[in-house]
């Protein structure tokens, strides 16, 4: 009697929400926009769902999101060391512990779909945090939420980023236009790691749009510039006169933004746009980690749409 083998797709369960013209694929690995377009046309760069995703495409960063220096940290007096998932030269730990792991499936219709994960506590990172995402499709757009409750019994150091890659459409990036919102560049070095800030000035000053030909970006922003409604901005200009528009709450302290010159898979056929709620090595720096006390929430919002 022959069987058939049926093999795991790289992404899990996909999630499929419409709402007019508009339609998202969710993936359970990392809960991750796979595809998101609006009248046929791409907002995300997509990927097939039997590839493993490209770059981090569209996956959530948790519980830290960006670089963490030689995989160790101290938290209350505690020393603690996860695997480094980047090896030399920079040796880093990359952005958190869930971007491969398959989310469940809390709830789920025609224009959303809610995914939840409980991180396992490991020595590295000894914290049941629990995760979770909503993704709704609304007349404005795709519209994310993200709460992370801590189920454990200590307070734990917790940071969050998303990854999705915007799309120039049928265009080159180079012919595009780009705005970021934020007052200060994130100053590095040459493992990435973030040595202080400075005022934008040349090409790092993004406030008004300015050509990508020229610019290859891996790069933060902190302070944030909020419109009246408290939300910033980033904005990718492109030639057939749409504009790619991801915004994000107050939650979010930071931006990333990556040509993709270097990356594999990617070389700048979009532009990593990544609201995160604190910068790289935070573990280590404190700077804008958020300490989750236990059974304390934090929650963060950020949505996409087509202009």
């Amino acid at each position: 009697m022959s069987t058939t083998t049926i093999t795991p797709l790289p992404t899990g369960r996909q999630h499929v929400l419409e709402l007019g013209g508009q339609r998202a694929v969710v993936t359970a690995v990392g809960a991750s926009v796979r595809e998101y377009t609006v009248d046929g046309r791409d907002v995300v760069l997509p990927f097939d769902e039997s590839e493993i995703p490209p770059a981090f495409s569209g996956a959530v960063l948790a519980p830290w999101p960006n670089r963490l220096r030689d995989g160790v940290y101290v938290y209350d007096g505690e020393q603690y060391v996860v695997p480094l998932t980047e090896h030399a030269p920079r040796l880093t730990a990359l952005h958190g512990l869930v971007a491969q792991t398959a989310f469940t499936t809390v709830d789920a219709d025609s224009t959303s779909v809610t995914l939840e994960h409980v991180v396992v506590p490991t020595w590295g990172y000894p914290w049941p945090v629990r995760l979770q995402l909503q993704y709704t499709l609304t007349e404005a757009g795709l519209h994310v939420r993200a709460e992370a409750t801590n189920l454990g019994t200590s307070t734990a150091p917790y940071g969050i980023g998303f990854h999705p890659w915007l799309s120039p459409g049928d265009a080159s990036v180079d012919d595009c236009t780009l705005q970021v919102d934020a007052e200060r560049h994130v100053t590095v070095d040459d493992r990435l790691l973030p040595t202080g800030s400075e005022r934008v000035a040349d090409g790092f000053d993004l406030r008004s749009a300015r050509r990508l030909e020229g610019l290859d970006l891996d790069d933060a922003w902190v302070q944030p510039i909020r419109d009246a409604d408290g939300l910033s901005w980033i904005r990718l200009g492109c030639p057939d006169g749409r504009t790619v528009a991801m915004w994000a709450d107050d939650a979010t302290k930071a931006w990333q933004v990556c040509t993709g010159d270097t990356v594999a898979h990617i070389s700048r056929r979009g532009v990593a746009a990544e609201p995160m709620t604190c910068i790289a090595d935070a573990f280590r720096t404190g700077s804008d980690l958020v300490h989750l006390a236990p059974g304390a929430s934090h929650t963060i919002t950020w949505g996409l749409a087509l202009l």
